[in-house]
């Protein structure tokens, strides 16, 4: 598709009261290029620097505390280190006229004891083990069986969300994502194939939602409802995720979410089984953002047909820094060498090249 078939895809847009130069958001990605003590580099710096021309940048999942780390070199949003560096981030983005939300994030079960204080077993809504392995300190190991938040316990958590949140004020974001998706934290106590809670955060889906209700009140009260967006993967079903009814269970999580006047939410439509994304669109009185293997094309079609607001991309912007650029002169996307994902530094990270580069 030639950019003058890409009008809607950008074409400048708006999240509630923030301007955006177009309608293509960067999902966010995990890389684990964070230098000591999960602290963002330089070389990090320049990543987002170089994607800026995104009408929104969502960063790769930010741990919330320590206790939220899961996997080497991630970035944390919990130290004066983590959000200095980060403030270089926010700072090279704006310079380039960008915008940009940090996500916060607690991945739950979906951590290991070598990675945790003390070696700590993880913790999660209820001890339920999590298929697949995990890399630590000490290479490849199975995930373990986690340790069940108690009910005093729980508040503790919201409130480093809400820690979170101000932290990543002061260093300079636009706004933040929650990150309720891909089998971490929240998305564990959304569904009840890991939530088997006989309190008040399990049972009904209003109870299993309770959990996100009141993080996204805590986050809200840092940086107002139009400012705060919401990451939900109804379908994803990695790390032995399910949910007997996932339709009801996220319409109800969409409804719930639509009284707060939220930024948006950011769906993932990849996934096992058949889900009706546009119910759940209709459900949420706000911005929907489309997530899954969109390209150019699918993008502007969803976009024209109203089964979105705005459409992320993933390996798309990883492998191009350009990308806005690239859909605007119709130009072929270089290629995304998945070995260097979360490893390699420069290589894979900041060394794809611009067509400007390749001329």
């Amino acid at each position: 598709m030639t950019a003058s078939n890409l009008n809607l895809l950008l074409s400048p847009a708006q999240i509630a009261n923030l301007p955006l130069k177009n309608h293509m958001v960067m999902a966010p990605l995990t890389r684990s290029r964070a230098g000591q003590g999960d602290v963002p580099t330089s070389t990090v710096v320049e990543y987002y620097r170089q994607r800026a021309s995104a009408g929104l940048i969502i960063t790769e999942g930010s741990q919330v505390s320590a206790q939220g780390k899961g996997y080497m070199r991630t970035p944390g949003i919990f130290t004066n280190e983590q959000i200095a560096g980060w403030k270089h981030v926010t700072d090279a983005v704006h310079a380039e006229g960008g915008r940009i939300f940090l996500q916060l994030w607690h991945v739950g079960r979906l951590s290991h004891s070598l990675v945790q204080i003390d070696n700590q077993l993880p913790v999660a809504p209820s001890a339920i083990k999590a298929d697949g392995e995990i890399y630590t300190p000490e290479g490849l190991k199975p995930y373990e069986s986690p340790r069940a938040l108690s009910l005093h316990e729980i508040p503790g958590v919201i409130a480093d969300f809400r820690q979170g949140a101000e932290n990543a004020k002061r260093a300079g974001f636009d706004g933040v994502e929650i990150h309720g998706a891909n089998g971490y934290l929240i998305d564990q106590f959304l569904r009840d194939g890991t939530n088997t809670r006989t309190d008040s955060y399990g049972g009904s889906a209003e109870n299993r939602a309770r959990f996100l209700k009141e993080v996204v009140e805590s986050v809200i009260e840092v940086f107002g409802a139009s400012r705060v967006g919401v990451r939900l993967s109804p379908i994803f079903n990695y790390f032995s995720m399910s949910d007997s009814d996932p339709q009801a269970t996220f319409n109800y999580a969409a409804k719930m979410l639509s009284r707060y006047g939220l930024a948006y939410i950011h769906v993932v439509e990849v996934g096992a089984g058949s889900f009706d994304f546009r119910e759940l669109k209709r459900r949420f009185a706000g911005t929907y953002i489309a997530n899954g293997g969109y390209d150019a094309e699918r993008a502007e079609t969803s976009l024209r047909e109203g089964n979105a607001d705005l459409v992320s991309f993933g390996t798309a912007f990883l492998a191009n820094p350009d990308l806005v650029e690239r859909f605007e002169q119709g130009v072929a996307l270089n290629d995304a060498d998945p070995t260097t994902f979360y490893q390699g530094e420069e290589r894979g990270y900041t060394d794809y090249p611009t067509m400007a580069q390749i001329r």
